[in-house]
């Protein structure tokens, strides 16, 4: 009999009380019956860094980690857990789902499945949205319940680790919860691969909302506008995903500023007539969402319709303004994933000869071919920066003084750094800047103008390798005598010596040299 193949889980969350309801849906399975149970559990906590309040997550049976994210949405989260994993397959579950009994066998079986048949990428369950019962549901308990129809939904999806290689993960220019499965999806599919639909069934509870959700959730048009440039007009045919409301969207918003327009021309009859259009496409938006709704005499109808009146009015000019927008901002987005527009490097051990807790300037000694190869990236005009972790100043070793001048005398030898990131905590304080969180790398490609993707990581111990893992980034590692050997297997990408890791990087600079 055939070994079922390995995987992990990755839990995306921005802190919602129902990450415990999932995790003890996990644990409460019937693993007895099960040939593989996860390697490990990775909860990736995207609340933004700002964020003081621990997360604290139930004790779990399996090797388990919280990685930071920094809340850059649910594609980044995604991309840190499985690059923080080596089974062969991650399962994907959302913080809002929880796994009914026999889940755990129905996945497994599913995984055997899938695994057996080399050309599959992913497999997804089968999604369950309980509604209420003695009323009609609402507009946003409809809007979930469309999941269960949902192609590629990652709220229970499985990937094959080499797949998600092959294309780079999610595309993290995609911040929300929308179309970042279905880009995925196509890009996949385009490589070859296939996705199926398996026989596990997960339940997806529907989230309390407010009044406004339904508002919110119009900033996804700024999502169609990236899936249209980076796959075609075509591309909601491609993706199975359907047509939606958003033409009419853009006439009921053309009526309404053709009637202001011609109103303010003085020609009162055409504007009379254009807002008339305008009133007629709003309301019949508002009926075609009040209808499947609750009825009067149920519980919740008369605040059912009364907030479906006010969205109706403000949806086609939220939708058509993020679509804009959108619009925009992607319009010259390239294919997922762009170029590395910076590279920051550790400082001790990877630039200079690591001194540890060193405060003496005189004491800097560059490592060999350290000069040579930022030559090379500012040749390319790619920014070079320094990331370092310097808890000797939190230990009392250091001043923060002694740390500057060292890093002074790095730039003096080595040439200036578009950007210098410093954490001087120690271990103990949790701090997101000290790596392996990623706050310095979040922070520096901040300061330089770009992208976290657009950035690489160039370091010598497993610390650095995570740093670039939160923040979305590109790492190589340039192993030395300190690096450990349990590092270097765990590294993504690992280069002889720096120019060898600049070359990977970017393949211009070496060829230019």
């Amino acid at each position: 009999m055939t070994a079922a193949p390995t995987w992990s889980v990755v839990v995306p969350t921005v802190g919602r009380p129902s990450l415990d309801a999932l995790l003890l849906s996990l644990v409460r399975q019937d693993w007895s019956q099960v040939p593989q149970q996860p390697s490990s559990v990775v909860i990736c906590d995207d609340r933004p860094l700002t964020s003081t309040l621990p997360l604290a997550p139930p004790d779990l049976p399996w090797p388990s980690r919280v990685v930071r994210t920094g809340g850059r949405g649910p594609a980044a989260a995604r991309n840190a857990g499985w690059r923080a994993t080596r089974q062969s397959w991650v399962a994907f579950l959302d913080d809002d789902v929880v796994l009914p009994a026999g889940w755990a066998r129905a996945f497994v079986d599913d995984l055997c499945a899938a695994d057996r048949d080399g050309s599959v990428a992913g497999t997804q369950a089968r999604l369950h949205v309980p509604l209420p019962q003695g009323r009609r549901p609402t507009d946003w308990e409809r809007s979930t319940a469309g999941l269960e129809r949902a192609r590629w939904a990652t709220a229970d999806m499985a990937f094959r680790r080499a797949a998600l290689e092959q294309v780079h993960g999610f595309d993290e220019r995609f911040p929300r919860a929308y179309r970042e499965d279905a880009d995925l999806a196509l890009r996949l599919r385009a490589a070859g691969w296939r996705l199926v639909r398996g026989e596990r069934t997960t339940h997806h509870p529907v989230r309390p909302a407010d009044d406004r959700v339904s508002i919110r959730v119009q900033a996804g048009a700024r999502d169609d506008a990236l899936m249209r440039v980076l796959h075609g007009r075509r591309w909601r045919e491609l993706a199975e995903t359907g047509r939606g409301r958003f033409p009419w969207h853009v006439v009921t918003v053309a009526a309404a500023a053709a009637g202001a327009l011609l109103a303010v021309g003085g020609r009162g009859r055409a504007a009379r007539a254009a807002l008339a259009v305008w009133s007629v496409l709003t309301a019949d938006f508002a009926v075609r969402r009040v209808l499947p709704g609750p009825r009067p005499g149920e519980p919740g109808a008369a605040a059912e319709w009364r907030r479906m009146a006010l969205t109706s009015v403000a949806i086609p000019f939220a939708a058509v303004a993020h679509r804009l927008r959108g619009a925009v901002a992607h319009r010259r987005a390239a294919p997922w994933r762009p170029a590395v527009r910076a590279v920051l490097f550790d400082r001790d051990g990877t630039l200079v000869t690591d001194v540890p807790y060193n405060g003496d300037p005189d004491r800097v000694e560059p490592a060999e071919g350290a000069h040579e190869s930022l030559e090379l990236l500012r040749r390319e005009r790619v920014a070079v920066g320094l990331i370092t972790n310097q808890s000797g100043v939190a230990r009392g070793l250091l001043s923060r003084a002694q740390v500057d001048a060292v890093n002074g005398r790095v730039a003096e030898l080595l040439g200036p750094f578009a950007t210098v990131q410093v954490c001087p905590h120690g271990p103990e304080s949790s701090c997101p800047c000290r790596k392996p969180a990623g706050g310095m790398v979040l922070r520096a490609a901040h300061e330089l103008g770009v992208s976290p993707w657009e950035v690489a990581v160039v370091g010598d111990i497993g610390d650095d390798m995570g740093a670039a893992l939160a923040a979305g980034s590109r790492a190589v590692l340039v192993p030395t005598p300190a690096t450990r050997p349990e590092e270097v297997q765990r590294a993504e990408v690992v280069a002889t010596d720096l120019r060898a890791a600049v070359a990977l990087l970017v393949p211009g600079a070496e060829q230019g040299a």
